[in-house]
């Protein structure tokens, strides 16, 4: 897939807000498009907005075997709250057998390299075949999630999905922004986040944040903030002039 129309894009959605975004993602990639949600506040949120839109956008999550109930709670009552199923893609069984026989139950924690073998299986294969016949996909990213999302913008084409536009229609809110539409909208939320839980992935890998922490302190906390990211949201391509 080429990225031939990436500066053509961008150019189109700058000045749109959030709900003109999804709007026009719908229009320009139609079925080709999809929310792909870890059931974080801010994919909720546009779960929420394209479902008073009326905008029928497909929504995927990755279950990494390793949620915690909480979320597996979240995921039935999004479903039952938006009359939808939200299409859930698992990692392959074998390539976690072999990893927790050949590293143990923790490698995760021996170092980055061992952290992200293990991201790699449980979330970024899956999410590979979930976005297989797809060629955009959108995501809840803001820019005052953490430092690694600073140059963020609000399309992006990836390549370590075998190439496709990543979308972004909450990039330039902040998190104040985001509690208010959800506690004025009635929004299910993870309530981990009601015990000082600010992002929230694999329960081995969460904790709450302390006073003064940032929002992502709690993952991966034995990780210098530059390599908090499993590889989802990295690895993005600057617009081809």
């Amino acid at each position: 897939m080429t990225i031939h129309n990436i500066s053509l894009y961008e150019k189109e959605i700058e000045q749109l807000n959030e709900k003109e975004i999804l709007k026009w993602a719908f229009d320009k990639f139609k079925s080709k498009v999809a929310i792909v949600s870890a059931l974080g506040p801010d994919t909720i949120i546009i779960i929420d907005i394209a479902h008073k839109l009326n905008i029928p956008l497909e929504v995927i999550t990755i279950d990494t075997g390793r949620l915690a109930k909480e979320t597996y709670d979240l995921i039935n009552e999004v479903e039952n709250k938006y009359k939808m199923r939200i299409r859930k893609y698992f990692p392959d069984y074998r390539e976690i057998e072999y990893l927790v026989n050949k590293e143990g139950l923790f490698s995760f924690r021996d170092s980055v390299q061992k952290r992200k073998e293990c991201c790699k299986i449980r979330k970024i294969n899956p999410l590979k075949r979930a976005l297989k016949d797809k060629v955009a996909w959108i995501s809840g990213v803001r820019k005052d999630q953490s430092i690694t999302r600073l140059q963020a913008k609000k399309i992006e084409f990836t390549d370590n999905f075998e190439g496709h536009y990543k979308i972004n229609p909450l990039l330039n809110w902040t998190k104040e922004m985001v509690w208010k539409y959800i506690k004025e909208n009635n929004v299910p939320y993870n309530k981990l986040h009601d015990i000082g839980y600010t992002s929230i992935g694999c329960a081995p890998c969460t904790r709450a944040i302390k006073k003064g922490e940032d929002t992502r302190a709690g993952r991966w906390w034995w990780e210098d903030p530059e390599q908090k990211e499993c590889g989802l949201h990295q690895y993005c391509m600057p617009p081809r002039k």
